[in-house]
């Protein structure tokens, strides 16, 4: 490809974790090869936007708010579930702009988002076992032994169904979905529950009524109609991204045209291993997921490792401590990399180090604790006076029962109702959005501890 990435029989030989095993390498070539000459999914200009703003993000000048499927699915490729999905982040983004008063930085857990780590290789049901279900982009959900199987093929099937993704994203954001006079339309059958409801509604009353002083002034603006909404994925597989990494003919440097932002997870950021070296070549903003084994070291360790040049807005550190340890584990970790020099932004995930199992046997969370997990967050940027700059949920637009709590208080017994995630438990669209005010005021709060002036950035600057 080009001397500033390393081949893929290179990284190959490299350490390398979570990855499918294939029985066909023939075919594996050949679909990397083809993977190699498709159009790219993102653009490397869109890539450096994205890094600017998580710059100012970095620079307390806004906040990151990301968001969506735990693990898209094939089957979900529907107009109406990427609709949902959007119209929830939309929402969120609106009540923590107007109530926070803070510029929201919108990235989806979308168009990529089919790989999934697990705990196991295996698994076993009455008596037979089978790989584990890694994602579409891998083998897939049926307990079968033919569609267990890891397939090569799938990895084309994660492009098409990425494209098709990203092309109605971009449909609705540019085409007037996203205008902001239609908050009131976004809350059509959207919040069921009274208290949420008329929360929304006052806030979208108040932003109507500024709304319509400011075009009876005169005032018309692009923004008012149009959001700049990014997508990004964990960069699991190693085939699949270093196929959609190419080089830009402005820069001349290398992007993973895949996403604009890609992280690296909790279970393959080793230093030597071959993620993390095709991710330092790459030029997109990169997340770094850290967990409760974290410490300042590793942290400093793999932000070294993947943006040794310290390039504003690179890096991005999505923490998953878990509410009973958040307090404890993360400021050690921040402490330490604020003594570095660095600058980044700090996000929380407090999804993922609070799920657990029911007695009846399904996988949840309870809202509760994601609530605790993020307090804990604010609390302790709060003490060091450093910038709580954003939320990392999975989330869905329907109206599922997967997450105990929230406003409707589902109980285990309400999970089997509408159960439907492919892994692991999101948030539905009623908790997503009073988690929303949840962290408004918390960002308020945030702000009058500082006594810190609004500030608006200038993302042409």
């Amino acid at each position: 490809m080009s001397e500033l990435i390393p081949s893929l029989a290179e990284l190959h030989a490299m350490p390398q974790v979570q990855q499918p095993t294939y029985a066909d390498p023939e075919r594996l070539n050949w679909v990397v090869n083809r993977l190699r000459e498709l159009p790219p999914l993102v653009f490397a200009g869109e890539c450096d936007d994205l890094r600017e703003r998580i710059a100012k993000v970095a620079d307390r000048q806004a906040f990151i708010l990301q968001g969506g499927d735990c693990a898209e699915t094939f089957d979900g490729v529907r107009a109406d579930n990427i609709k949902a999905k959007l119209r929830v982040l939309l929402s969120m983004s609106v009540v923590l702009t107007y109530a926070a008063q803070v510029p929201v930085v919108k990235v989806g857990r979308i168009a990529g988002q089919y790989a999934k780590p697990r705990s196991k290789d295996t698994e076993t049901r009455g008596g037979i076992t089978l790989p584990a279900y890694r994602g579409d982009a891998v083998n897939g959900f049926d307990f079968t032994p033919e569609s267990r199987r890891h397939d090569p093929e799938r990895l084309m099937r994660m492009y098409n169904a990425s494209a098709a993704t990203l092309n109605l994203v971009r449909a609705f954001v540019t085409g007037g979905f996203a205008d902001i006079r239609q908050l009131h339309a976004w809350n059509a059958s959207f919040v069921q529950d009274s208290r949420i409801e008329h929360r929304y509604e006052q806030i979208a009353g108040e932003i109507e009524r500024a709304l319509g002083f400011m075009l009876a002034c005169g005032v018309e603006d692009r923004t008012l109609s149009v959001v700049d909404f990014y997508a990004s994925h964990e960069a699991l597989l190693l085939d699949y991204e270093y196929a959609m990494t190419r080089i830009d003919s402005r820069s001349q440097l290398p992007y993973d045209t895949s996403g604009h932002m890609v992280w690296i997870g909790e279970r393959t950021r080793q230093p030597d291993g071959a993620q993390v070296e095709l991710l330092s070549r790459v030029a997109n903003p990169l997340g770094i997921k850290l967990g409760p084994s974290s410490s300042g070291v590793d942290a400093l360790q793999i932000a070294d490792r993947l943006d040794p040049n310290r390039v504003p807005g690179r890096i991005t550190f999505i923490t998953r401590m878990g509410a009973d340890k958040v307090r404890d584990k993360l400021p050690p970790i921040i402490e330490a990399v604020e003594q570095s020099g660095r600058k980044v932004a700090w996000v929380c995930d407090p999804m993922h180090g609070n799920t657990f199992e029911t007695d009846n046997g399904y996988k949840t969370r309870s809202y509760a604790a994601v609530v605790e997990e993020l307090n804990g967050f604010f609390d302790v940027h709060d003490k060091l006076g450093t910038w709580p700059g954003g939320v990392h949920v999975e989330l869905t637009g329907d109206d599922v029962t997967e997450c105990l709590g929230g406003a409707f208080q589902l109980s285990e017994t309400d999970l089997d109702s509408r159960y439907e995630t492919a892994c692991d438990p999101r948030l539905n669209r009623s908790q997503s959005l009073e988690l929303a005010f949840m962290i408004a005021e918390r960002l308020n709060q945030s702000r009058e501890l500082r006594r810190e002036p609004l500030q608006v950035p200038d993302w042409n600057e």
